[in-house]
């Protein structure tokens, strides 16, 4: 008498099919899935289960508990483990709820030096106190079960993430006025056909640039030898320079001068510098932040004597973020001046003004997106 299968056949969709098929092939999957796989796979064609222990040299009970899970929840349910009750926690949650408090605060607020935990400092700190507050469960916690308490928490005491506080009571107004002035840049710009009124100029100071030389000189790569440029690590100080900047926000000219201090008098020049640089029937607004150099008395009597001619929108406080120029600045920081060398002052000048020039050959127009849809010109 032929073999009569006792178990009812397991029905497969062809998508199901096609991903048991991937599974079983799969040289990433887990071990047992890719075994499982392969049990449902030939049972599905018909393989008896002893024929299905055999071939995959496992033993009956195994596969009848594949199959039998199969049947019951469905065969992609059937490939991983049930979640099981495990071993009762040793760990009460009063007592995690302590560790993850613990957390929250700064060691030196507990008496140690450190600014911010560390798994291992955090460790010892609870295993050395946890019997006097009343949690002896924990006298032997590892670095390890302390990450994991914290990952379920989302509790990362050992990084920092910055924000923004917002100083300026009128920051909101402020930073509407100012996008106002990048949304008006956005419609000069769609109907650019004729010289326009108005310019606006994003502008910023970047004090603090160090003119730093080397002591002996930087050895070249070497095929085969040799991949990167080699650096003696003392380095000499000269003294450092500031970078008055501002893009014209039309056009993406960058006007820029380097002094060795960024003063009253040093704005005042860079006014000038755009004063020279427009034509006398054009407003020039600028963009910049709250330095008490823009508005000082030396800046007020310069602005004086050019009336109708410069109209300043301010930034809120804390705001610089709201400033184009400073994409031009982070942008200087990142690939100009890193890891720059130079022999005095008067170099790094010629340096940075070079560099400008270089720009300005190939002039790139930037354009502010955040909030601007928000804005309306009425």
């Amino acid at each position: 008498m032929p073999f009569v299968r006792q178990r009812p056949d397991l029905h497969l969709t062809s998508k199901v099919h096609d991903e048991l098929i991937r599974i079983s092939k799969s040289r990433t999957e887990k071990a047992s899935r890719v075994e499982r796989a392969k049990m449902l796979l030939l049972y599905h064609d018909g393989v008896s289960i002893s024929a299905i222990a055999r071939k995959l040299s496992t033993n009956r009970p195994k596969v009848e508990r594949c199959v039998d899970k199969a049947l019951q929840l469905g065969a992609l349910s059937a490939l991983d483990d049930l979640p099981r009750s495990g071993k009762p926690p040793t760990i009460t949650p009063e007592a995690k709820a302590w560790v993850i408090n613990l957390a929250c605060k700064k060691p030196k607020e507990l008496g140690y030096s450190f600014e911010l935990w560390t798994h291992r400092l955090l460790a010892e700190y609870i295993r050395n106190h946890c019997i006097e507050a009343g949690y002896p469960c924990l006298r032997r916690i590892s670095r390890g079960t302390i990450s994991k308490i914290l990952q379920k928490s989302n509790i990362r005491p050992h990084k920092i993430r910055y924000y923004v506080e917002r100083r300026d009571p009128e920051f909101d107004q402020k930073m509407v006025q100012v996008l106002h002035v990048y949304k008006e840049v956005e419609l000069i710009r769609e109907n650019y056909k004729e010289e326009p009124s108005v310019t606006v100029i994003s502008y910023d100071e970047k004090p603090g640039i160090q003119a730093i030389s080397t002591v002996a000189p930087d050895l070249p790569p070497v095929i085969g030898k040799y991949s990167c440029v080699a650096r003696d690590y003392e380095y000499r100080r000269h003294g450092t320079v500031s970078l008055l900047a501002g893009i014209d926000l039309l056009t993406g000219h960058i006007h820029g001068i380097v002094e060795d201090r960024h003063r009253s008098r040093e704005f005042v020049k860079f006014l000038k510098l755009l004063d020279e640089a427009y034509p006398k029937n054009v407003v020039i607004r600028i963009i910049l932040d709250n330095h008490s150099a823009h508005v000082s008395k030396e800046t007020r009597k310069y602005l004086a004597t050019v009336p109708n001619r410069f109209q300043l929108i301010f930034t809120p406080k804390h705001g610089s973020w709201l400033n184009i120029i400073e994409c031009l600045f982070a942008k200087m920081a990142k690939t100009f001046l890193r890891a720059i060398r130079v022999n005095s002052k008067e170099e790094l000048k010629q340096r940075i003004l070079q560099w400008l020039k270089e720009l300005n050959e190939s002039p790139v127009v930037f354009r502010w997106k955040y909030g601007l849809d928000a804005i309306s010109i009425n």
